[in-house]
């Protein structure tokens, strides 16, 4: 058949056939066996068809629909990636998940990972530290250490990073109310090995927005969190310019139970509500646009999982490039870290869960990641062992030297199946983001209750699927086993609590106090005031405040968010 511009004609060309092999080949197979169930969905609850045809794309065999909505990569709009070479240049960065009791420890863990060719730090805190309390306060007893390394003080974080090249290894921080505490330690660190800021490269995460929506750990109302992330948005685009400034987070949306697409659609509507927030600071969209990283979870479902990333950096370079007007195509390009799916993995038969990492993390890979953690096989048991840390990254060293797929550009890219479910995505996802924007941006989204109750909606259909057995989940309801063998669990050491608080007591008897009391109260004066809020911070951790004391005193300042619950 001759190509042709016109993608009607193909439309009516393929249905013609589709239809002869319908009424022919397929219904005498059918007569004789039906097919293992009725209908075919995706996680997401969309129709997954039988075959897939050139028709079922929008873009067709038409060259014109292929430069505009599919494109080549490094160029607009990024479907099919962000970097012209991709994985034949350099490799995504294998950026394993970790921290636990004291700095010290997790320290030793970091070493570890870096000795078994991990190219990237990724720091867990614990919840007190997550939610801006120091380890001696009262809401912190019992949590000290526990999913997490605990950090009081710069003391800590000098520990955390002792023996690391700090301006050779980028470094990813899972931290959002008290971001910039965090990264004002990690700077002072830095600067007292004589290392300038200018060198440090990573990413915290930073971004409240999914805090109010699905996680928790916030601290201050919306309104202040969203000026406490434009301040180290202006303070970074002069001074820490390698620095990712915020990593606008679908994973812990996913975690929560929403769909791929509600994941792509929410997580984009963070990203403008950011973008937005910044331009009205006085920020130039494209001074600091290309620092703007995402965070993305990825399932089993590989074809839509390939697709969903395939869709996002699509959508977002439309949105930054019409909507916002940005002139750099850098501003333009969606670049995100991946996590595998915590939500996937399984008590039972744990060892089946190293399986399901892996199709993940080929997805990831398949989908354009620019960074990746794989989660550990024991991890719904408890925090990880180190032979299961290093057979989680063993997995991402074997999918990009042995599986040949690192070698070619989106090698999924031209499925007829890949395409039409990146159209799909993409077309839904849209919806929602319009959705948002009638309710007045996302802040006013959540504020409203919308997107939580999707998400709720979401997750309660899952579940109710998983219950009745239409979502079949291996080990958990089919193939199950009696008398599984429970595998080693990493124990966190009883006195790490008492250990971390006697470390903190000590810190604040050697410190200079009266030099704590004037940084915090210059702290005090930039919330108040509305000038940027970094310098003072990182003047208060130079002098060993704690992160306790410094949220505190901007606790006086902002209060504190009480979530309104929303059925």
């Amino acid at each position: 058949m001759p190509v042709t511009k016109d993608l009607r004609s193909i439309q009516v060309s393929f249905d013609e056939i589709d239809q002869k092999w319908v009424q022919g080949s397929l219904a005498k197979t059918l007569a004789k066996a039906p097919e293992r169930q009725p209908a075919f969905t995706t996680p997401s609850g969309s129709e997954i068809r039988r075959l897939y045809t050139p028709a079922d794309s929008r873009v067709g065999t038409d060259p014109v629909q292929y430069s505009e909505r599919i494109g080549f990569p490094g160029t607009f709009p990024f479907t099919r990636g962000v970097q012209p070479t991709m994985y034949r240049g350099r490799l995504w960065t294998m950026r394993q998940y970790a921290g636990f009791g004291t700095a010290k420890e997790s320290n030793r863990r970091y070493r570890y990972l870096l000795e078994q060719g991990q190219t990237g730090l990724s720091v867990a805190f614990d919840l007190p530290t997550q939610i801006g309390m120091d380890s001696d306060s009262p809401m912190a007893a019992g949590e000290v250490g526990k999913v997490g390394v605990a950090i009081d003080t710069l003391a800590d974080m000098e520990i955390l990073f002792d023996e690391i090249p700090l301006d050779r290894v980028t470094t990813s921080m899972t931290i959002n109310a008290p971001a910039m505490v965090l990264l004002a330690m990690y700077i002072a660190v830095a600067g007292k090995r004589g290392i300038p800021a200018s060198e440090l490269g990573g990413t915290i995460q930073n971004d409240i927005l999914k805090e109010y929506i699905a996680r928790g750990t916030y601290i201050f109302p919306p309104r202040p969190s969203m000026r406490l992330i434009t301040d180290i948005f202006g303070y970074c685009t002069g001074n820490v310019p390698k620095w990712n400034t915020i990593s606008i987070s679908g994973y812990h949306l996913r975690e929560a139970g929403c769909t791929a697409v509600q994941e792509v659609a929410f997580t984009l509507a963070d990203g403008i509500a950011y973008v937005e927030a910044a331009i009205k600071a006085g920020l130039d969209v494209d001074d600091f646009a290309s620092r703007l990283s995402f965070f993305f979870n990825v399932h089993n479902n590989f074809i839509e999982e390939v697709a969903k990333f395939r869709a996002a950096r699509r959508i977002w370079a439309g949105i930054m490039r019409d909507r916002f007007g940005a002139k750099n195509p850098k501003s333009w390009m969606l670049r995100f870290h991946t996590q595998t799916a915590g939500s996937t993995l399984t008590a039972q038969q744990p060892e089946n869960n190293a399986i399901r990492v892996a199709i993940q993390t080929l997805a990831a890979v398949a989908g354009g990641t620019q960074s990746l953690h794989t989660n550990s096989r024991d991890e719904a048991l408890g925090l990880p062992t180190e032979d299961s840390v290093r057979l989680a990254l063993r997995t991402q060293q074997i999918v990009a030297y042995e599986s040949g797929v690192a070698d070619t550009i989106d090698p999924f890219g031209g499925s007829w199946a890949i395409e039409a479910e990146t159209d799909r995505i993409e077309s839904e996802a849209i919806e929602y983001i319009g959705e948002v924007d009638r309710l007045g941006g996302m802040i006013a989204a959540i504020e409203a209750g919308f997107v939580q109750k999707q998400i709720q909606d979401s997750a309660f259909r899952a579940g109710r699927e998983i219950d009745d057995g239409t979502r079949r989940i291996v080990g958990v309801n089919c193939f199950q086993m009696e008398n599984e063998v429970e595998p080693e669990i990493l124990q966190i050491n009883p006195e790490t609590e008492a250990c971390q608080v006697a470390s903190l007591e000590a810190i604040r008897k050697a410190r200079d106090n009266d030099a704590v009391a004037a940084a915090l109260a210059a702290v005090k004066d930039a919330a108040v005031s509305g000038a940027n809020l970094f310098p003072p911070v990182l003047q208060a951790v130079s002098a060993y405040a704690s992160l306790g004391e410094i949220c505190n005193v901007m606790r006086d300042v902002f209060g504190e968010y009480r979530e309104e619950v929303v059925l």
